[in-house]
């Protein structure tokens, strides 16, 4: 089965200041106004490679 990729789980997510690129990804180095496993989806064809869950600190 499939596991749906949330990026706001991920530990390499991040949310910018800029209104016009509000999601971010520090692992692809980009920001974008998507999320960015769907841009990476899009883009690719693939899945995020570099999802990890974030450590609950």
């Amino acid at each position: 089965m499939e596991q749906r990729i949330v990026c706001q789980k991920c530990k390499h997510y991040f949310v910018t200041w800029e209104p016009s690129r509000p999601h971010g990804c520090r692992a692809y180095g980009f920001k974008s106004k998507q999320i960015p496993s769907a841009v990476v989806k899009k883009s690719s064809g693939a899945d995020c490679s570099f999802f990890e869950i974030k450590s609950g600190s």
